[in-house]
């Protein structure tokens, strides 16, 4: 078209974006990114017709692997990329906008180490069949994994799971560089094909309320999560239990004191993910009175 504008995101573009997002978020279940701070709108590319913005495509660096890790490791750029309500057929309006944001994926892609791989990935709520077809059908992306969002109603009581004796469950800051080194390379071990990585942690850490509850037994950790406020939501993370302590209540324990310093926060809900597959997870989840809600699907293509 031949009034199209492509470039990327400005200040002066909010109340677009806002009405862009208003118009999407109409509809349900649909997966749309905010922008950010400023310093992230060089990863989000914005197509305007007139005043209007009509598609929006933005890249985060999801896992950035730290060297030593498994050779299989991959470092992972998401990708999410939206059309005005009515435009999601418009090809080449999608691939406008995707063919910039590739073009920054490569850039992003530079400064990771080559040591390993690097994957472009996508999701998007189940209900989105027309980016699903975008990116599978279209460009080829594989499948990669479905997850479901689960949510806890913090309004209803919650009770605290009494520890076997020389299990000692605490809040712990994590903060300085050898105490978040050390955390890195327990939580490769337990997700060795996609490590956290300094940047998330580092990320995670910046939002309100953000502690890590960890057990210990004799010093040493058996299993952790990490806990957050969002908006009006409380998050849960990254939760494991180490092998030679899975299957003594610790999970459970560490969840519902989760879900016990939330409710003293104040917060009214608490949300979590977890692969649709994993059915030991979801039982445990539900057992802490986590209802299953959307369910997200990924997509993943190499970046060469």
């Amino acid at each position: 078209m031949s009034n199209r504008v492509i470039r990327q995101f400005e200040e002066r573009d909010m109340a677009a974006l806002g009405a862009m997002y208003g118009q999407v978020s109409v509809q349900e279940d649909v997966l749309f990114w905010w922008v950010g701070d400023a310093d992230n709108w060089e990863n989000v590319f914005c197509a305007f017709e007139e005043e209007q913005m009509v598609a929006k495509g933005q890249l985060q660096l999801f896992n950035v692997v730290p060297p030593g890790r498994a050779a299989e490791s991959k470092h992972k750029i998401f990708v999410n990329l939206k059309t005005w309500p009515g435009r999601e057929k418009d090809l080449e309006l999608r691939d406008s906008v995707y063919a910039l944001l590739l073009e920054r994926a490569q850039v992003l892609k530079r400064t990771l180490s080559p040591e390993y791989g690097t994957l472009l990935c996508t999701g998007n709520y189940a209900p989105e069949e027309s980016c699903h077809a975008y990116f599978a059908e279209h460009l080829g992306y594989l499948p990669d994994s479905c997850l479901y969002t689960l949510q806890r109603d913090l309004r209803e009581p919650v009770h605290a799971v009494e520890l076997e004796e020389g299990l000692e469950l605490t809040n712990a800051p994590m903060d300085s560089p050898e105490q978040r080194a050390a955390y890195l390379d327990l939580e490769a071990e337990i997700w060795p094909e996609t490590p956290l990585g300094m940047e998330r942690l580092l990320e995670y850490q910046e939002h309100p309320l953000w502690t890590w509850m960890v057990v210990r037994d004799a010093g040493r950790v058996a299993g952790s999560l990490m806990v957050w406020q969002e908006e009006e939501l409380g998050i849960i993370e990254d939760v494991f239990v180490c092998k030679p302590w899975r299957r003594r209540g610790i999970a459970k324990a560490l969840l519902n004191h989760a879900l016990m310093y939330l409710q003293e926060k104040g917060l009214e809900q608490a949300q979590l993910v977890a692969l649709t597959t994993n059915d030991s997870a979801l039982s445990l989840y539900r057992s802490a009175g986590f209802q299953t809600g959307r369910q997200e699907i990924r997509y993943y293509k190499e970046l060469d």
